[in-house]
């Protein structure tokens, strides 16, 4: 069985999104600024991406990705990204955990399960020896942290200071321990990996 793996990236002052993060403004207010590692520079929802990662940021990106079977994502996250349009932006099968698995689009690519823990069984068998990938929101990365999933947590901090917003480590205890791996860094983000102790 391959490892578990998360990752999301946070503002300096510890947000994952702005506020009124939603379908159309997925990363909330100003919370496009979080994500100007993902593509080489600024961007917004309204004109879309302009460029792609280079450098640590496309390094990183590779790391996280090399050997990815499964998915797992959250339905918030799910429709703030306007359920990707309609199509699974991975090569992978990509669970949705949500409570109304009945309402999974016939396709699209999207298998709609109830809970993490059927998502996770599910991921698992299908990735086999691959990794499977819990991308979020920040929700569903407490759930899989708290129930001891995550083998390895990338935390990437982007040079923003937000101010307000969703907070990745909200209401959480202070039983986490975590091993440092390595640090990527570049002009948009430092990214921080972690072994997770179990």
């Amino acid at each position: 069985m391959g490892r578990v793996t998360s990752g999301i990236t946070t503002s300096l002052d510890g947000y994952v999104t702005g506020p009124h993060d939603g379908p159309g403004n997925g990363l909330g207010d100003g919370g496009e600024r979080l994500h100007h590692w993902v593509f080489g520079g600024a961007w917004s929802y309204a004109e879309g991406p302009r460029g792609e990662a280079t450098g640590a940021d496309k390094a990183y990106l590779e790391l996280a990705s090399a050997n990815v079977g499964a998915v797992i994502g959250g339905r918030w996250t799910y429709e703030a990204a306007d359920h990707w349009g309609g199509h699974n932006p991975w090569p992978v099968p990509f669970f949705i955990v949500t409570h109304r698995p009945a309402e999974e689009p016939k396709d699209g690519g999207f298998t709609f399960v109830d809970g993490l823990d059927e998502a996770m069984r599910r991921a698992q068998a299908i990735a086999g020896e691959k990794d499977v990938q819990v991308m979020g929101g920040a929700d569903l990365i407490r759930q899989a942290l708290r129930a001891g999933y995550v083998d390895e947590f990338t935390l990437t901090i982007a040079p923003v200071v937000l101010g307000r917003g969703k907070r990745l480590f909200e209401g959480f205890g202070a039983d986490l321990q975590l091993d440092h791996v390595r640090v990527l860094q570049s002009p948009f983000a430092t990214h921080i990996t972690y072994r997770v102790r179990h």
